[in-house]
Parts: structure tokens; sequence; C-alpha cells
């Protein structure tokens, strides 16, 4: 299955899947949800997936990754029929559990077969480009939803995501490539994830994949809300989220040239200062225009932590277990998305939104000073070397 192939085909299904998270805040808002219980939503999208990651990730390593993908884009498809075909609070539930628990199978083994494209900057470049391919999803999907939420309404949007994941499935279904499972996975025999974390420099990569998560799922939790709460529209909401999308394309645009400059450490340290910079101004702006330039700033920094966090990831995993370390970071990326809406919507519903902006700028703040350490130690090896 070609590089290229592999980003087509998620940037349908990643627009349907960010379109979603958008709309199931708004959705069980128009329900009368309060922001504990959208909380309770978005933990939903990751809870299963918490623990299955580390599964999918091996079963990737084993077995290659079409069947996964093809389970992925089935599990997001019929996550997103539900409400559409029966529209209640309900049900909402249900379909952040169902797209979550599977939808991670999609996720993992494409990243796995991206990091397996190349090596060295060969492997920065895929995964920027990568990356540009979700950026240009997550820059499509907030404006189309918004758009569609206030021309179509709630549940015919359901309906309008769920046919992208069409186009993948059908793909899927009907082409059977080679799968490339890892002959040093087939050969290792049984070994325990937490055995990973035993490898000190994959350890601060995870941790710091974790905290990188955190900035854009609080991002893309709270936003809805703060902008519903100063009486902004679903349009201009998604346009606000759309800038900071185009933001993250232009960072991941020219990650590649930064990281040829210095190393992967070095920029996602600066890249993470910036985005816990920006993030403590959010509440004491209600104005859409500086919300937007401050989403777009915010954007700049955070958009070169996802991809670096992936490569770090890969690059320090054992031979033959990549995806069972790719499915590791996703494992910790979903706990943090499981704990951190259900104590944001609680300190939301008693503080206000102001308190849950600015602990999400310490969590990128520590973020950064993890990765500063890892620069500095890379650089002394070098000069050692």
């Amino acid at each position: 299955m070609s590089f290229y192939l592999v980003v087509a085909l998620t940037v349908l299904n990643h627009i349907a899947y960010k379109g979603s998270k958008m709309l199931v805040s708004l959705y069980a808002i128009d329900f009368g949800a309060t922001p504990f219980q959208v909380g309770v939503l978005f933990s939903l999208y990751s809870l299963f997936s918490l623990f299955i990651a580390v599964h999918a990730g091996r079963l990737s390593d084993r077995f290659g990754p079409r069947r996964l993908m093809l389970a992925g884009s089935c599990g997001l498809g019929g996550g997103l029929l539900l409400p559409f075909l029966w529209p209640h609070l309900a049900l909402l539930y249900l379909s952040a559990t169902v797209i979550g628990a599977l939808y991670i199978f999609f996720t993992v083994s494409a990243q796995h077969l991206i990091g397996a494209s190349g090596g060295g900057h060969a492997r920065t470049r895929n995964f920027g480009l990568y990356s540009l391919g979700v950026g240009i999803s997550s820059l499509i999907a907030p404006p189309l939803t918004g758009f569609a939420i206030d021309h179509i309404g709630f549940q015919a949007t359901y309906g309008m995501l769920a046919l992208l994941p069409a186009g993948p499935l059908a793909f899927l279904l009907f082409f059977h490539p080679a799968d490339r499972a890892s002959a040093a996975a087939k050969e290792r025999g049984e070994q325990r994830a937490v055995d990973l974390l035993r490898n000190v420099s994959l350890r601060r990569a995870l941790i710091t994949a974790g905290i990188v998560e955190t900035g854009g799922e609080l991002y893309n939790f709270y936003m809805p809300i703060y902008g519903h709460s100063i009486g902004l529209s679903a349009s201009r909401i998604g346009l606000i989220i759309g800038v900071y999308a185009v933001a993250l394309l232009v960072a991941r645009g020219v990650m590649a040239a930064l990281v040829r400059r210095s190393s992967e450490e070095t920029v996602l340290f600066g890249s993470l200062a910036l985005t816990a910079a920006t993030c403590v101004l959010f509440p004491f702006v209600a104005d859409p225009l500086m919300l937007a330039g401050i989403s777009f700033v915010f954007g700049l920094g955070l958009g070169c932590c996802g991809p670096l966090s992936m490569i770090i990831t890969y690059n320090r995993a054992p031979d033959g277990r990549a995806g069972e370390a790719i499915g590791l970071r996703q494992s910790f990326n979903k706990f943090i998305e499981v704990a951190l809406p259900l104590l944001a919507g609680s300190l939301g519903s008693v503080f206000g939104l102001g308190p849950v902006f600015w602990v999400n700028a310490m969590f990128l703040g520590g973020g950064a000073a993890l990765m500063n350490a890892d620069a500095r130690q890379r650089k002394r090896h070098s000069a050692a070397g």
C-alpha cells in the first residue's frame, strides 16, 4: 500500500472523525447537556481505545495493516450512523464509544505504516506529509461541520459525515495488497508492553506525546464550549477552529526544514513552550477575530508536536516493536483523553472556563521542560561522539 494512498485514506476518515468530535459537543449542548456530560462524551472517544491501542499495535506488527485499517473505517462509519438513525442523547454516548473503540485500529496501523516507509530524514518527511494530511482534515472538518449544523441540522450532519469513511472502506474491502508484517515481531515471541517503559528515552517520548495530545484535545473540547458561552454561532466556532488548523498546516510544512537545522527534540521543546505561553491568553479574549489570532499562534506551536512525538517514539522503539510502541503511545494519549475531559468538565462547571486553559498551559510547559532536557542530552552525546 503506497505512502500517498495511506495519507489520502487518512484524510477522508479523519475529516469524519474530527467533525464528529465538534458535532457531538454542540449536539449534546443542544440536548441540554452540562459541561461535565460533554466531558463524559469526549472521554468515551478514548476509554476503550486506551485498552485496545497496544493490542492493535501488536496485531499491526504481526499481520500488517490492511485488516486493521478496514475494521477502523467500518467502526467509524457505523458509529456516525447511530445518531443519524436514532437522534437521542443516549445514542451520542454509544456513538462516541463505538467510534473510539474501533477507529484506533486504523490510526495505529496507518502511523505504523508511515514510519516503516523510510528512515532518517525520509521518515521525518513522511511523517510531516502524513501530518499535513491530518492537518488538512482538521482544516476542513470544523467549518464543514459548523456550516452543516447551521444549514441542515445536527442529525443530517451525522449522516453526511458517515458518507466519508465509505471511500476508505470500499477501497480496503476490494484492494488486497500484501500486508507487510514484521519478521522480527513474529520471531520475538510474547513480550509485555510494560517492558517498553524500561527504556528511559522511550518513556520520556511517551509522556511527552501524552502532553501533546492533552494540548490539542483540550483545545478541541473547550473551544466549542467557550465559543458557545460567549454567544458565537456554530459557523464562527468552526471558522476559529479552522484557523487553528491552518496554522497546523503551516507548522508541519516547515517541520522537516527545522529538524534538519537542529533536532526533533529541540524543535519539540520550542513548539511546546510557544503553545504553553499562548494557552494562558484564551480566557481573557472574547472577540472572534482575536480568538482566531490566538488560535493561529497556538496552532503554530502545536503543529509540529504531534508528528515529532510520533517520530521520536518510532525511532526509540526496539526492533520489531514499532507498532506496539505506537500503540502504547496511543494508550498514553487515550488515558489523558479519558481523564482530562472529566477533570476539565468538573473544573469548568465549578470554577468556569479559565482554569481549564491554565491547567493545559501547565501541562504543555511541563512537556517543554522534559524535551529541553532530552535536547541537551542529545547535544552532549553528539559533542562526545
